[in-house]
């Protein structure tokens, strides 16, 4: 349900005030029509990760109150909101735990600082997260590890819902960590029913992975799996082709999962920013360095064939010339393997400043200068920053350049390249209203019609000009959860005529076409 600007909740603008209706209003309602063609409202992914794993960006302790852990999010949300950023990526599950209420996995470590203990008072992290960042036009993209289970392998100090003490047989201890066993069918049941549980009862926007599949391999170590391997090879002759198998089934069925449940959720990967090397294969980036399908058995390049995924946020986390892995070459590289999947690029903004790092990082600014970059490839649809600690620092002055040049305006994120939904219908009932003493714009979205089609979000645009180029993006001047939105701000310094566009916009980001209002004043 959308929300109403500076109107209480539940009591929509019509109610108990017609009586303030144009004839109080220093504004007249000269025409209102639709266009038949659609609005060109500018799309780009703009992305912050938000890790919660060993308290990283979220809470900032694991001793924090509920109304702390409260306030230090709306500063996040509000902080991305003035930086016009369009989605969060935020860490809901890092190590078999949780930062929702869960009937699979137990409250995490880094919220409580006890596993199996919830919030007090009592409340959904996520719940609350994407009530507040949709009233912000944010997106939520619920960030989950698949196979890490704990960050050591002390298991007596695990929760009694931790899975591990019910099904021990389902792990390995690897690296001086617990992971659930990628190569047997009961864990990956398990993982689905984790995220068939987050997509039902949270109104997210996407399910989301990073880099961790099979873990980072560690020197002289080899991961204790070739048992199972023996035992069922499932035709495979080689156990790095059986393992990558086991990461594909994983997100094969992961996408069914989701779209079975909510076919507008989406399901997006981070990986390691190299899949495969030249000198591997023809396919490869001309780099030399570790490797996605090689190092951690996950074959990206299939998925994206397949379409087994929405969306890919390579980690380019390397600086513009760097020898072995050139963030310029890959950033071409993956721009040509996309298989019309949407690519953002994931931007290493907590590498900004680092005094051990490379030159790059430390003088200027590297992601403003790799932006600048991915802007000249049209396949590049977007960026996501890693991670929110080095935005709310300011590091190396990202937050003023991305408000002074970079995300000057807002913008909706990129709908699905490969979306067959239909467009929502247009708004109607769009009146001009005088409600506590100031013009307002107000609007019915249809919310009657189906989950699927309703708005969840609208762009307004304005002009003084002709009235047939007021969508243009020039005059776009907000985008709302509201369904209606105060004039005067917009009026001011005006005078004569002006012509408002409503657009709506639905789950699958897909826009309507926009309802059009002159008004004169």
């Amino acid at each position: 349900m959308i929300r109403h600007a500076n109107i209480k909740k539940q009591q929509h603008p019509y109610h108990n005030i017609w009586k303030n209706v144009l004839t109080a209003v220093c504004l007249t309602m000269i025409l209102v029509y639709a266009t038949t063609t659609s609005a060109q409202t500018p799309r780009e992914m703009r992305a912050a990760w938000v890790a919660t794993v060993v308290n990283i960006d979220w809470p900032s302790s694991n001793t924090l109150s509920t109304p702390q852990q409260r306030q230090e999010m709306i500063a996040i949300l509000d902080t991305l909101q003035s930086l016009h950023f369009n989605a969060i990526f935020i860490q809901v599950r890092p190590s078999a735990d949780a930062f929702f209420e869960s009937t699979h996995e137990p409250w995490s470590l880094y919220l409580t600082g006890k596993q199996g203990e919830a919030p007090t008072p009592f409340y959904d992290p996520l719940a609350f997260i994407v009530e507040e960042a949709h009233d912000r036009c944010i997106e939520v993209h619920a960030w989950i590890n698949p196979y890490r289970a704990a960050m050591d392998t002390e298991t007596k100090k695990l929760s009694a819902t931790h899975p591990y003490k019910k099904h021990p047989e389902w792990f390995v201890k690897y690296g001086g960590k617990l992971y659930f066993n990628p190569a047997l069918d009961e864990p990956r049941q398990h993982l689905k029913a984790v995220v068939a549980d987050i997509v039902a009862r949270y109104d997210i926007d996407a399910i989301h992975m990073d880099d961790y599949f099979y873990p980072y391999p560690v020197s002289g170590q080899e991961f204790p799996d070739k048992t199972l391997f023996k035992a069922n090879p499932r035709g495979f002759n080689n156990i790095k082709d059986w393992r990558r198998d086991n990461v594909t089934q994983t997100i094969r069925e992961l996408r069914d999962t989701i779209k079975a449940t909510k076919p507008w959720v989406e399901f997006g990967i981070s990986p390691f920013g190299v899949w495969r090397n030249q000198k591997e294969d023809a396919r490869g980036s001309n780099t030399q360095a570790f490797t996605n399908y090689d190092g951690l058995y996950a074959d990206i390049l299939l998925w994206l064939k397949n379409g087994y995924i929405d969306y890919v946020v390579p980690q380019l986390y390397w600086e513009i010339g760097k020898k072995v892995a050139d963030f310029a070459i890959l950033l071409d590289w993956w721009s040509k393997n996309t298989y019309n999947t949407n690519l953002y690029i994931g931007l290493y903004a907590s590498q900004l400043g680092n005094k051990n790092a490379a030159a790059p990082w430390r003088q200027g600014n590297e992601v403003i200068r790799q932006l600048d970059l991915q802007r000249s490839y049209p396949e590049v649809q977007g960026a996501a920053l890693y991670s929110m600690v080095a935005i709310m620092d300011n590091r190396q002055g990202i937050r003023d350049s991305l408000r002074n040049s970079y995300f000057k305006t807002p913008t909706l994120v990129p709908a699905n390249n490969k979306t067959i939904a239909s467009r929502p219908p247009k708004v109607s009932h769009l009146k001009i209203l005088k409600y506590d003493g100031q013009p307002t714009l107000s609007w019915n979205g249809g919310d009657a019609i189906s989950v699927e089609k309703q708005p969840v979000k609208y762009v307004v645009y304005a002009t003084t000009g002709k009235a047939s180029s007021v969508c243009s993006p020039q005059n776009l001047i907000t985008i709302t959860a509201d369904d209606c939105l105060n004039l005067k701000p917009y009026l001011k310094g005006n005078r004569g005529k002006m012509t408002f566009a409503i657009v709506a916009v639905n789950r699958y980001k897909l826009e309507s076409a926009p309802a059009i209002i002159n008004i004169k004043y």
